[in-house]
């Protein structure tokens, strides 16, 4: 059940009972203590992102809900001995932006049976507030409690993705998605839309129909290559795969040209035509979302799929370098001052989480971690040069297996076992999502490099499978009554890493 705020969260803590308040108990000392309160307390705006399916709803419904109810399984270590800490939601600051669903996602994932939340397909916002019992003697005479506002802006990874744009021309946006999709891994997806590009040069003439078949053939290429390719993490622009309120719009009818710098500058040319929409997409679309969101963020998690580039091989885990590169380059990271209400801010610590990690045995977590720290290493020496902190953590949102052994003769196979969600298959054996499986996914290389070794032999076959959300179970002893336990991996790192500066 979630905890919900007191009317006067400051005056119902136990160091807010001062015997001023206590004595008067006028209602201008309440206002004159909350608006003390609210001015005093800092607010953190965390930033939740990653591409479709890597698990950014589950994330933040899992961090919300071992809050309000401390129902996290292991328990939050950094949190256990703060006196008289508390969670509650409360209204969010930005009227402007959709309330993340929290409560129907936390209803589906207790449902008969649980299912997974849908996944992210616009901003959203929820503000969760911290609050402990004070050391400070002044606060303990005003009666108020120490508070701490979390501002969750969940927002699609895609998005996250067009922000590289800002710095990119149309002509060197071009060269760099056509060399993608013409790399080996890709072109099997872009055939179609490459072939219209043999047909239809940067010159000829600019044709209204001619935009809409290409930007469809492009637009199908991005699908298809995200669907059997979800490791291939820098594929954009993010609103053609998520249009939203755009479907249909001129600024979502472009595509990449080849020698496209120089068409552009001759008039009424495809190449110039296209180029002015992609220039009209990346100011009406791509910088209001920087400068009204984005560029507000304090910290930020970037979920990411390493299982999935793993499963691709070397060439799935260099695009996901690159990728990575490309998106913490955005993120202008840095440390902030006492003029911070003047400059912008900056992205002050950032959370890399190899997300699945329940997908794999336990003794396998370190491994995944490494992978991810390699695939970030480069981007992380610049982050941390401009004085931002990253941390790699290997991540389970909602842990949906358990960890077993099975022993074969005189080898030992450290498996997962869980129930598979139904179509997935192993060897030829289809689940139904009714029966649970005990599933050896298979050794991570002991050595990251050997991950990214192109010539090393072929790449090992994983066996990386999809699960069920599980049953928890129920704690009667939760201060709200009845909560399921919620079991994770790697919660309490995120939350000691982006949090522990702001708690005591």
């Amino acid at each position: 059940m979630l905890a919900t705020p007191p009317t006067n969260p400051s005056a119902h803590t136990p160091a807010a009972r001062s015997p001023t308040a206590r004595s008067t108990g006028s209602s201008s000392l309440t206002r004159a203590q909350d608006y003390v309160a609210d001015v005093l307390t800092p607010t953190v705006r965390l930033g939740v992102t990653g591409l479709s399916r890597s698990g950014k709803t589950v994330l933040i419904t899992g961090l919300v809900e071992t809050l309000t109810n401390r129902s996290a399984d292991p328990s939050y270590a950094r949190l256990a001995g703060i006196p008289g800490l508390r969670a509650y939601l409360e209204p969010q600051p930005d009227d402007d932006v959709p309330r993340f669903q929290y409560e129907e996602h936390s209803s589906a994932l207790a449902g008969t049976p649980p299912a997974w939340p849908e996944s992210t397909r616009r901003i959203s916002q929820l503000r969760l507030t911290l609050e402990w019992e004070s050391s400070e003697t002044w606060r303990q005479w005003l009666g108020m409690p120490a508070r701490l506002h979390v501002d969750i802006v969940d927002y699609p990874g895609e998005w996250l993705i067009d922000l590289a744009m800002m710095g990119q021309s149309f002509a060197e946006w071009s060269e760099a998605a056509l060399t993608l999709a013409r790399s080996p891994a890709l072109s099997p997806h872009a055939r179609p839309f490459l072939q219209f590009l043999a047909d239809v040069g940067a010159t000829a003439a600019a044709d209204e129909q001619v935009a809409i078949a290409g930007a469809s053939l492009f637009t199908s290429y991005l699908a298809e290559a995200r669907r059997r390719a979800p490791a291939e993490a820098a594929l954009g622009p993010g609103r053609f795969l998520l249009p939203g309120d755009l479907e249909g719009s001129p600024q979502l009818t472009f595509f990449p040209l080849g020698d496209a710098a120089r068409a552009a500058e001759q008039p009424r040319t495809l190449a110039s035509l296209l180029a002015r929409r992609y220039d009209s997409y990346r100011a009406n679309v791509v910088e209001p979302f920087f400068r009204a969101h984005f560029a507000r963020l304090d910290r930020q998690i970037v979920l990411v799929d390493a299982l999935g580039a793993l499963n691709g091989g070397a060439e799935a885990l260099a695009n996901l370098e690159r990728g990575l590169a490309g998106v913490l380059a955005a993120f202008r990271p840095g440390r902030q001052s006492w003029l911070s209400f003047i400059t912008p801010r900056r992205v002050g610590r950032i959370v890399f989480a190899a997300t699945k990690a329940d997908h794999v045995h336990r003794s396998s977590h370190p491994r995944l971690q490494a992978i991810l720290e390699k695939a970030v290493a480069r981007a992380a020496r610049r982050a941390s040069t401009a004085g931002a902190g990253v941390r790699c953590i290997a991540l389970a949102a909602l842990r949906a297996t358990e960890d077993v052994e099975k022993v074969t003769g005189s080898e030992t196979y450290r498996c997962v076992r869980g129930i598979p969600l139904p179509g997935q298959a192993v060897a030829g054996r289809a689940f139904d999502g009714r029966k649970p499986a005990v599933v050896f996914p298979g050794d991570l290389p002991a050595d990251p490099l050997d991950a990214f070794e192109p010539t090393s032999a072929r790449p090992e076959h994983y066996n990386f499978v999809r699960f069920m959300p599980p049953e928890r179970s129920v704690q009667p002893w939760s201060a709200g009554g009845a909560a399921r336990v919620w079991p994770h991996v790697g919660l309490d790192e995120i939350i000691t890493f982006l949090l522990g500066d702001h708690l005591p």
